[in-house]
């Protein structure tokens, strides 16, 4: 994976607070506390994505990570994140346990409690994160296996180590049909060696149903913008009926057409607030977002935050008069 980020070509001053922006942006909001002086800080970042994967391979010098307890409550999407330990020793630390990793050996931690990454002998690791409801696994599968180190006493683990060392390492696999080939693998082969590393198997087949609401939220924000995002739509890419659909994100207090369209609305008012708000009419970025009726979108936006979607833009993107 090719750099995209390299301290050598940034300001001793500046190199903190770039580092900090890349990871919040690209990976997750975590503190980042370094070990040597702003001048002797080093790091070098690639990243990449396969699918809903997102993938960050680094080298660094001495670094702690955490994840607090703030940072934590805010994440939207929650996602389990698998660290592999390519060179030197880590430590990771969650849930009140800790494990330590050396070369060929990786584990898993969540992003919805907070955690800790020692890295006292510099950074030689590939962070992979995964939507949490893609892995449709139990809570209590995934709390009792994670922060556990995996690798050399799980066959299954020492094959996923190869494939994620691989699928990290390689551009190929991040581009067009390979990245689309990969995706639902790697997807099954993490769940195989949470399952397997648990001792009970038959816990990844009941939570299929457990998290099926997850998955459906999962699916509709990766959808959010297609115009023909239906209800049908969604209940056959879940091979379930529509009146099941309407079940499951009833007992998690959904309705269906109120999410949807909530975050329809969320996501029209950040474009039109955002440095680009003024590049499309109002109509265009509501139907971007699925409103290909823009009186209706005014109505439902107004409705919604008090001022019409003009009014929201000219507020925040003013015109100034020479």
């Amino acid at each position: 994976m090719s750099p995209v980020l390299d301290t050598e070509f940034i300001q001793p001053q500046d190199r903190e607070e770039v580092i900090r922006h890349a990871v919040w942006e690209s990976v997750v909001a975590v503190d980042i506390d370094h070990g040597p002086p702003a001048e002797d800080i080093s790091v070098r970042i690639g990243l990449g994505t396969v699918g809903p994967l997102r993938i960050c391979s680094a080298r660094a010098t001495a670094v702690t990570v955490r994840r607090t307890e703030t940072l934590a409550r805010e994440d939207e999407e929650p996602a389990v994140f698998l660290g592999l330990q390519v060179t030197g020793t880590s430590l990771v630390a969650q849930n009140g346990r800790e494990c330590v990793l050396r070369p060929g050996e990786f584990a898993v931690y969540e992003s919805i409690a907070p955690y800790t990454l020692l890295f006292d002998e510099g950074v030689d690791h590939h962070f992979l994160r995964f939507p949490r409801s893609a892995l449709a696994l139990p809570d209590r599968l995934l709390r009792d296996t994670s922060t556990v180190t995996l690798g050399s006493d799980n066959p299954v683990a020492r094959l996923a180590f190869s494939y994620f060392s691989q699928l990290a390492g390689s551009d190929e696999l991040h581009q067009g049909v390979h990245a689309d080939a990969v995706v639902e693998p790697s997807v099954e082969l993490l769940r195989a060696v949470l399952t397997s590393q648990h001792g009970n198997s038959s816990l990844a087949k009941v939570p299929l149903e457990a998290t099926l609401s997850l998955r459906v939220t999962h699916f509709i924000r990766t959808h959010l913008a297609d115009p023909d995002l239906s209800a049908a739509r969604i209940a056959a890419a879940h091979d379930i009926s529509v009146r099941h659909l309407y079940a499951v994100l009833s007992r998690s207090g959904i309705s269906l057409g109120d999410w949807i369209r909530t975050r329809r609305l969320a996501e029209c008012r950040r474009e039109l607030a955002g440095p680009s708000g003024r590049l499309r009419t109002i109509a265009a970025t509501g139907r971007r977002w699925g409103f290909v009726d823009a009186s209706h979108f005014s109505k439902v936006f107004k409705q919604a935050y008090g001022e019409s979607p003009r009014d929201w833009r000219d507020r925040n993107h003013p015109r100034f008069s020479a």
